[in-house]
């Protein structure tokens, strides 16, 4: 008895969305986003998330690595490691360019930097009781160098980040030059010293231990404090949306490099200080650190 048309149609149907979906389903990494380290340093358990590309768990290949912190906000979000995958699509993003030839297969992660619910932070906090650098390069990439198959020399690690993630991005940078070949600094909270500013944020530290503490975090400064045509071996990308209030700093901060003679991709583009910015530009950001990582 012949099979009638309609039903042939959609036994057809059915076989192209089932290759569909099984040619998807092998082109997907895995997000896991709660998982745990305790720390001895911030003595407490810490978070964080991680992408592992398509692949990862039917090879024994190794794969270079991006460490991506999330900012501090914006408004109406909750900023921890979950936000360049809730708010950023990250996933998204990471498995169509991969799976498209646009990036290089990667490790991706985020790491949580809220302290309960007093602040987020990536410096050692002036308080003495948040010491989030010493935690980052310490504890928490060693525990991913040895959790997960990254490559370990400088030229496969990348770091980028997002408002206060993209201060941390050119302040890690400088204070540990030997540990990433490239750093993205998107949106970037980089300012001088800013005693108002500061005060606010630690009302209980005097102002000398406030003026002392943060002279390693004032990247503008530093550059400006730097000879110029001095040997440079980070790769330098700094993007800043044109309607975002940190804008003149990013501008203050290209303008300083410029001045120094230190190479780096600068753009300002149509944009405010928000997840619609940040996601705009991850592919450029991203092709930019697979570019890297491919020479």
């Amino acid at each position: 008895m012949p099979i009638p048309f309609n039903m042939r149609y959609f036994i057809v149907l059915g076989v192209i969305l089932w290759n569909t979906l099984s040619v998807n389903a092998q082109n997907q990494g895995k997000v896991y986003e709660a998982k745990t380290l305790e720390s001895s340093i911030l003595k407490k358990e810490r978070h964080y998330s991680i992408y592992l590309p398509q692949g990862y768990d039917t090879s024994d290949r190794t794969y270079p690595v991006l460490y991506l912190l999330h900012p501090a906000g914006p408004r109406n979000t909750v900023p921890d490691h979950r936000s360049w995958l809730y708010y950023g699509e990250l996933k998204h993003y990471l498995d169509n360019a991969i799976a498209n030839g646009d990036i290089v297969p990667m490790i991706v992660v985020t790491p949580d930097a809220n302290y309960g619910s007093k602040r987020i932070s990536y410096f050692n906090d002036p308080e003495g009781d948040f010491d989030f650098e010493d935690f980052f390069f310490k504890e928490f990439i060693p525990h991913i160098e040895q959790n997960y198959r990254c490559r370990k020399d400088r030229d496969s690690k990348a770091i980028a980040g997002a408002s206060l993630g993209g201060a941390a991005v050119i302040q890690y940078a400088v204070h540990q030059p030997e540990e990433f070949s490239v750093a993205c600094a998107l949106s970037g909270a980089v300012r001088k010293y800013d005693s108002q500013f500061l005060k606010g944020k630690y009302p209980n530290v005097s102002e000398k231990i406030l003026m002392d503490w943060y002279k390693p975090y004032d990247v503008i400064s530093f550059f400006e404090n730097q000879p110029k045509d001095a040997e440079q071996n980070i790769k330098w990308y700094i993007s800043c949306g044109d309607d975002d209030h940190l804008s003149p700093n990013n501008v203050m901060l290209h303008t300083v490099l410029k001045a120094k003679g230190v190479e780096h991709e600068f753009r300002i583009q149509n944009g405010a200080h928000d997840w619609a910015y940040w996601r705009g530009i991850l592919p450029d950001f991203m092709t930019f650190i697979s570019d890297s990582f491919r020479k």
